[in-house]
């Protein structure tokens, strides 16, 4: 689009662009043009769209940021006092982005660059340019990453910790496949076995639930590993009362079962078992942000990756919080 005409202010002497009604200041473009693009930019990857208009995609990216951010802006987050938290990758290699997400509304809050306390520094700086007093969070879910324990307790130390009951259990996985993997090297029956230990009894095929009752006759290491993680599937069916002593009788079984593995997963379990036991209080879970994380990574491959962070957090505030992007001029006084 050509440059808008300028002229010398009668009153101050400074040169100044003319203002115009059918384009945002600054912007290069027509409101006509952008409404256009930001419609295609909802459906295909900037690039693409940068392809089917003519013009280079970091020019649009900056329209892209633009509403993407005047959305965020519009979003009430003054009641939000339950947070989940957890990491996407955003490039291969260890490049994260933490998310954090209101788990009443289901809406992504802040998405920052890096992993750990600093991004609780970012959030609970974000929440005061919003006129949120931290004090206001009172529950945060996690992972067990120090990080993340050490960040919440210096920036959010009136919140409550819950630890993610799915990274709890992914953790007893790792364990028994590292059980299995150790015993594989000696008992050939157990390679290509992988998916029938970690897989949950009800999701099995019959070929698998065969293969699973012939393993469990065998008296195998990896089978007393599986039977200690099924027990543990069943604490989070106890009631709250009942549910610490369950807890405590599952960590001393996990300890003397003289599988390495399962003895050191027990160990940090016990030494989280506040958290652990508060989701009988919280009922919360990272489970959402599961569904979020893998609705991220499909974007991304979509669109073969983004150049840089800002690309990425502006397509996760777009795509995770739906946001109703509408693109209008200014209404004239």
């Amino acid at each position: 689009m050509p440059g808008f005409p300028r002229v010398e202010c009668d009153h101050c002497g400074k040169i100044r662009t003319v203002s115009i009604d059918w384009a945002r200041k600054g912007a290069g473009f027509t409101w006509l043009f952008e409404a256009q693009v930001m419609r295609l930019m909802k459906e295909m990857p900037v690039n693409a769209v940068a392809r089917e208009v003519g013009e280079h995609d970091t020019r649009l990216w900056r329209v892209f940021h633009y509403y993407v951010q005047k959305g965020m802006d519009a979003c009430d987050i003054s009641h939000v006092e339950r947070v989940a938290i957890d990491e996407t990758s955003s490039k291969r290699g260890h490049q994260y982005v933490t998310l954090f997400v209101d788990l009443e509304t289901k809406r992504v809050l802040l998405a920052v660059e890096g992993k750990g306390a600093e991004g609780l520094r970012s959030f609970k700086d974000f929440l005061k340019e919003k006129g949120v007093e931290p004090s206001q969070i009172k529950e945060v879910c996690c992972d067990m990453s120090p990080a993340f324990i050490s960040g919440i307790e210096e920036h959010f130390s009136q919140a409550q910790i819950t630890f993610d009951k799915f990274h709890v259990l992914k953790m007893v996985n790792g364990a028994v496949d590292r059980v299995r993997r150790s015993e594989a090297a000696h008992q050939s029956n157990l390679k290509k076995t992988r998916y029938i230990w970690l897989k949950n009894p009800e999701n099995l095929t019959e070929y698998q639930r065969e293969q699973l009752k012939k393993l469990s006759d065998a008296d195998l290491k990896t089978g007393r590993a599986y039977r200690i993680k099924l027990s543990l599937q069943r604490f989070w069916l106890q009631n709250e009362y009942y549910a610490p002593l369950y807890l405590e009788d599952w960590c001393n079984w996990a300890v003397r079962s003289k599988l390495q593995p399962i003895k050191d997963v027990a160990k940090t379990i016990r030494r989280h078992a506040q958290g652990i036991l508060r989701w009988f209080v919280s009922k919360m879970t990272n489970g959402f942000l599961e569904g979020v994380n893998s609705l991220i990574q499909a974007s991304k491959r979509k669109a073969r990756g983004y150049r840089s962070i800002r690309n990425y957090v502006s397509m996760i505030y777009a795509t995770v919080n739906k946001l109703d992007i509408k693109v209008e001029p200014p209404r004239a006084k």
